[in-house]
């Protein structure tokens, strides 16, 4: 494949604190390869904790800085609302309030809204209101007119607010929540825009495809299928999310040819909850691992010289 030709594609999904994983294995990209994403790739795409990874780099925000947020800021971000538990509030209330986790993009994204991001950008959420997808997108293409004035952190939060985890966030006109509903792994959304409004080819289109673990829970056979019991809480949520990764994979997997896609990820034996920051140290160390077993490997997949 002609490298001036190719069309890079960075996509990265959603997974809750799991995205310090992603963010290490971008950042050691960066470093160890003397490269900036934000200059190499052409579209970035990304849901959920991706979206903040995918803003991050189209507004030119040191990963460093990203990853610091994870770890710095996690517990803050996950915040739980007064009075979860027993009490009528508690059950029909989100459990984490969002206001930290507003202030903390807010503080990373300014007042920048996606006009003004010179760098393709997707992120994909969920419109409460209508009962539709919704991709917020920078204006890169002269139909793009909806989402030009919403501010990044808006677009970030409302992708970023998993049911039964954050409430719905409004973001301009709309009600957004997490796009890890429908498009939690963001790379079939972001080949097919590639080609319908960059008018790319697909045999020109190269993809690195950053996931956050994948973890198969085994379900009970009980006779009581709620919530809290057969269908096991936050383990629903996962589930949903990571089957869509896996859907969305296997889409462009059949699309594209294999030397066009990379994708990064890695199993666990174990659930992985969205919340659970005690496995931050855990992530960077298996992230850390991946990237120098795979770094040569990643190299010639990005054509880049030593």
């Amino acid at each position: 494949m002609d490298a001036k030709k190719t069309f890079k594609i960075l996509s990265i999904d959603g997974g809750g604190i799991r995205g310090v994983y992603s963010a290490h294995i971008l950042k050691r990209i960066e470093e160890e390869f003397k490269i900036k994403l934000h200059d190499y790739f052409d579209l970035i795409a990304g849901t959920s904790t991706g979206s903040i990874i995918a803003a991050a780099i189209a507004c030119n925000v040191s990963l460093d800085e990203v990853e610091k947020l994870y770890i710095e800021k996690g517990s803050l971000i996950f915040t739980k609302r007064k009075h979860i538990g027993i009490s009528c509030k508690g059950l029909f209330n989100s459990i984490y309030d969002s206001r930290e986790f507003k202030k903390i993009l807010n503080d990373k994204f300014k007042d920048k809204k996606l006009k003004d991001i010179d760098k393709r950008l997707i992120i994909p959420s969920t419109d409460i209101f209508n009962g539709n997808v919704f991709v917020a997108k920078s204006k890169y293409h002269k139909d793009f007119i909806r989402d030009k004035d919403i501010k990044v952190s808006d677009a970030v939060l409302g992708s970023c607010s998993a049911p039964v985890y954050f409430a719905p966030h409004n973001a301009g006109n709309y009600l957004l929540a997490d796009g890890g509903l429908w498009a939690n792994n963001p790379s079939l959304i972001a080949v097919i825009d590639a080609l319908k409004r960059c008018n790319q080819n697909l045999t020109d289109i190269k993809l690195l495809s950053v996931g956050t673990g994948l973890y198969k829970p085994e379900f009970n056979k009980v006779k009581k299928w709620g919530i809290l019991n057969g269908w096991k809480g936050k383990k629903l949520i996962d589930l949903i999310f990571s089957l869509q990764s896996q859907s969305a994979d296997n889409y462009v997997t059949l699309l594209l040819q294999k030397e066009q896609i990379k994708r990064i990820d890695y199993e666990s034996d174990v659930c992985q909850i969205l919340d659970d920051c005690s496995q931050i140290d855990k992530l960077i160390s298996k992230a850390d691992n991946y990237f120098t077993y795979h770094a040569k490997e990643l190299r010639n997949f990005m054509e880049l010289k030593e």
